[in-house]
């Protein structure tokens, strides 16, 4: 029985404040649709911020009694909550920051499946229906500021990294806000929330007090990496797939710090992008940094990158060592090339729509042991498409690591088998090895039993 839980009604922020009475109805029966389960464990996960776990099966289980409801009020509604984690309360009343994604879950969850899903606007099998649907829905949220000039750094990294690591990310942070960037990133701890942390310094030493702190989750991650409470714009995206479309069209540029097989995962989705022959000309700055103890890190994922994609792949990225400064100033001259070209071009700033994403990129993949066994993990078929099932095969081990439906299907049914060429199966087995070593797949002090297995053709 878990008894540091609270009860409470909370009170609605922002778009919340006056709703009609369409609205409110519509709330108040969605909540309690098909969608309930989906709603009530993003919002425990929002509710659990700031506690030391990244398992999401644990997450569900520790809080099996919690509840959320919609109440109705006049001209609003409010969230009532039962059992909720108290960490995210102070003095009985929730911290501001987390109502604020409380109820951004609320505004997601329920524009997503009433007015995205199965709506006939949205072809969600075609590539620019997918991309119309992401742009939607980031708009619902708010996100776009039409009058701001490209300054958007997406920052990926490990939620299981080091204190040395962390500290680098808020001094790169920092030195990104004195050049007037702000941050986004998968809003979660370690990496996803040090670029954010250093980067409010940063900002209130230049006095800009309109930072961007952006945050894109999804629901199968996101009780694994709640969202940290210095995230301002909270997106939850529908699947990991359209988060990170959201990630590339909404960034400006792209800063990797060290972690694990989801930062794998996402190297591989960007790269495989930028490989596309209709985005060759697209200025897209993307810097991998961290400290000099990471500097083993990036040499093997570079060593990977070179082994499998090749060195077109490896000429859309720099590495920058142990300097916040130089990563900040290549930055910063990365993205007034951005601007620059997004003006010529007359694309939007605040979203890249000139970007090609094929559908290979954004059809949702689903990590069951016959798909991961399925995988085409071999050399004879296009970079760009390699890329793309590469990115499948690290998404399966996230799941499989952190993921409640993930770690369930392993539990029952054994690691995930994944088959290739030899030489390819061997690079991915020795990067995989890797992040074992230097305990990047779960948090320290937890035993990683591996949710998967290498064999070769």
């Amino acid at each position: 029985m878990v008894t540091d839980v609270v009860n409470a009604e909370v009170s609605p922020t922002g778009q919340f404040d006056i709703l009609s009475k369409y609205e409110i109805h519509k709330l108040t029966d969605d909540s309690r649709g098909p969608q309930y389960q989906l709603f009530r464990n993003c919002s425990l996960a929002v509710l659990n911020c700031g506690n030391y776990m990244d398992d999401g099966k644990e997450l569900l289980e520790k809080y099996a009694d919690f509840d959320i409801s919609v109440i109705p009020t006049e001209r609003s509604v409010k969230l009532k909550v039962t059992n909720a984690p108290a960490s995210a309360f102070v003095d009985g009343k929730i911290i501001r920051g987390i109502a604020e994604h409380l109820f951004a879950v609320l505004r997601d969850i329920i524009y997503v499946n009433s007015e995205i899903t199965g709506d006939p606007r949205y072809d969600l099998v075609s590539a620019q229906g997918v991309t119309d649907a992401v742009f939607h829905i980031l708009r619902n949220a708010g996100t776009f500021d039409r009058d701001r000039s490209p300054r958007l750094v997406v920052c990926w990294g490990g939620h299981s990294i080091s204190r040395e690591e962390y500290d680098y990310t808020k001094r790169v942070g920092y030195q990104l806000a004195l050049r007037h960037l702000d941050i986004c990133t998968g809003c979660g701890p370690g990496a996803m929330k040090g670029p954010m942390k250093g980067a409010t310094i940063g900002h209130a030493k230049q006095r800009d007090q309109h930072g961007q702190y952006l945050g894109i989750s999804e629901p199968g991650i996101i009780a694994a990496e709640a969202p940290n409470p210095i995230v301002n714009e909270l997106v939850i995206m529908p699947d990991i797939e359209k988060r990170l479309e959201a990630f590339v069209r909404t960034g400006h540029g792209i800063v990797v710090f060290p972690g694990g097989a989801g930062t794998a995962e996402e190297i591989l989705y960007l790269l495989g992008i930028l490989l596309h022959e209709d985005n060759r000309a697209q200025p897209f700055p993307v810097i991998f940094t961290g400290p000099t103890s990471a500097a083993d890190y990036f040499i093997r994922i570079d060593q990977f990158i070179a082994s499998t994609l090749g060195e077109d792949a490896r000429s859309r990225y720099q590495i920058i060592i142990d300097d916040p400064e130089e990563v900040a100033r290549q930055m910063a001259t990365g993205i007034e090339k951005v601007r620059q070209y997004r003006k010529e071009t007359g694309d939007a700033y605040y979203y890249n729509w000139q970007l090609k994403i094929s559908t290979e990129f954004q059809r949702p993949f689903v990590p069951t042991h016959e798909n991961m066994r399925s995988l085409e993990l071999h050399k004879r078929q296009e970079p760009h498409l390699l890329a793309a099932n590469l990115r499948r095969a690290f998404s399966g081990i996230v799941s499989g690591n952190v993921k409640d439906q993930g770690i369930r299907n392993v539990e029952k049914n054994g690691p995930y088998e994944l088959r290739g060429d030899p030489a390819l199966m061997r690079s991915m087995d020795t990067l995989l090895e890797s992040f074992v070593k230097q305990q990047r797949m779960k948090l320290p002090g937890k035993e990683y039993i591996p949710c998967y297995r290498i064999s070769a053709d």
